[in-house]
């Protein structure tokens, strides 16, 4: 297979993926990963408040 019949193969499946793909799913993907981002930001923030918390006593 030569690069434009590979090219033309993927452009195909992904625009034909992409018709079957409803709004509803593409919003509830962002909303998804909007939360998942944000929950993983306040996590690493308490973790590292702990691990200072932990570090700090361990040095009195």
């Amino acid at each position: 297979m030569d690069h434009n019949t590979k090219a033309s193969f993927f452009g195909g499946l992904f625009l034909s993926s992409i018709v079957h793909i409803g709004v509803e799913d593409i919003i509830t993907t962002i909303v998804l990963a909007i939360v998942g981002a944000v929950v993983s930001f306040f996590v690493s923030v308490v973790l590292k408040w702990l691990h200072n918390k932990v570090k700090i006593k361990t040095k009195k």
